[in-house]
């Protein structure tokens, strides 16, 4: 794998007084000064980043936003991915998220061709030392190979947490491969489950976490990256999705889902539920052509009620509403469903 340096110089550093998204404490920012481009043939390609200094079992939060343009009309692969090296060799696992680029003149985004994403990561440390942590863009084509994105200087960026984020706990779904084809791979729609809870699929443990012995409140948020299954895509498995269960894919062609982030405080021997912290529910429409989807969600100042335990588990609510199947995308060489709480 080729990794692209670009220049960091002159760059950016933003201290944001109060805590951030899901972060205790004060957050630094990198913000992109420069553009940076990246094509089929470069990899992964280092758009941001920061060396951090930390302890054996330091945490850190990392969140990236990539905003991209293209220089082709073409519907390309695009991914942004949060990951920390030691040395040359990639230290735990790292979050991506993922959707294709539409092309330069796409209407579909806030500023027409420029799509943003976002990606974030806790990291940490398996034992005391300096870590490259970084911001990377990816992209892909089998129609071309004649083309680049280019970060957008300004809008792309990386916010580090700046302190400990003790006791911090991370979720990510099961392997789920490029393919769909893995036994862990979960489907939504029609001839498929209507609804499913990410991070608290059935028949599997139910990953459970304490609160922090001083902390009143806490934060959750969550990833979740689908993918639609149209008519003969490669990215969902005929054994398990068939033909017949599709659409074909066509202009304006999409899948609906609903979705909302559940952080269950659970009663004193933690077997039991005794407060659902819940999102409000939202709609995810996703274009054939988009292929790819993360969803963003996030539960800001939880409180921890003294009239339950101390445990909460982490899930996510999905319901297949309209379109073809969707899969629910999860561990490949990178997670691209996850979901963290923090202790504040």
């Amino acid at each position: 794998m080729r990794i692209l340096l670009p220049a960091l110089t002159a760059l950016l550093i933003v201290t944001t007084g109060g805590a951030a998204h899901a972060d205790k404490g004060p957050v630094d920012r990198l913000t992109l000064p420069a553009e940076v481009s990246f094509g089929p043939t470069s990899g992964l390609t280092l758009v941001l980043g920061t060396t951090l200094v930390l302890a054996a079992g330091e945490s850190r939060h990392l969140r990236g936003r990539l905003e991209a343009t293209s220089d082709t009309d073409n519907i390309v692969a695009m991914n942004a991915t949060v990951r920390c090296l030691s040395g040359s060799t990639q230290v735990g696992v790292s979050s991506s998220s993922s959707r294709n680029h539409e092309g330069q003149d796409t209407e579909y985004y806030a500023i027409d061709g420029h799509l943003p994403l976002y990606a974030d990561l806790l990291f940490t440390a398996p034992a005391a030392g300096s870590y490259q942590c970084g911001l990377y863009g990816v992209t892909a084509s089998t129609a071309t190979t004649g083309y680049h994105l280019t970060a957008v200087p300004g809008s792309t960026w990386l916010e580090t947490s700046r302190s400990n984020q003790a006791g911090a706990h991370w979720w990510q779904n099961p392997a789920c491969d490029s393919t769909g084809s893995s036994s862990t791979c979960s489907y939504l729609g029609p001839g498929q489950p209507g609804s499913a809870f990410v991070f608290y699929e059935s028949g599997l443990p139910h990953d459970q976490w304490t609160a922090g012995r001083g902390a009143s409140t806490v934060q959750a948020l969550a990833n979740v990256t689908l993918t639609t299954c149209y008519k003969l895509t490669a990215s969902c498995s005929p054994t398990r999705v068939p033909e017949a269960d599709r659409l074909p894919r066509a202009a304006g062609s999409k899948s609906v889902v609903r979705l909302r982030l559940e952080a269950l405080q659970m009663d004193a021997d933690g077997s039991h539920t005794c407060k659902n912290n819940s999102s409000a529910e939202s709609t995810a429409s996703i274009l054939d052509d988009a292929h790819h989807y993360t969803v963003y969600l996030s539960l800001p100042n939880i409180p921890v009620l003294s009239t339950c335990g101390r445990v909460f588990m982490l899930r996510v609510f999905v319901e297949h509403v309209s379109g073809s199947p969707v899969k629910i995308d999860g561990l490949q060489s990178t997670s691209l469903t996850n979901g963290m709480m923090l202790n504040l």
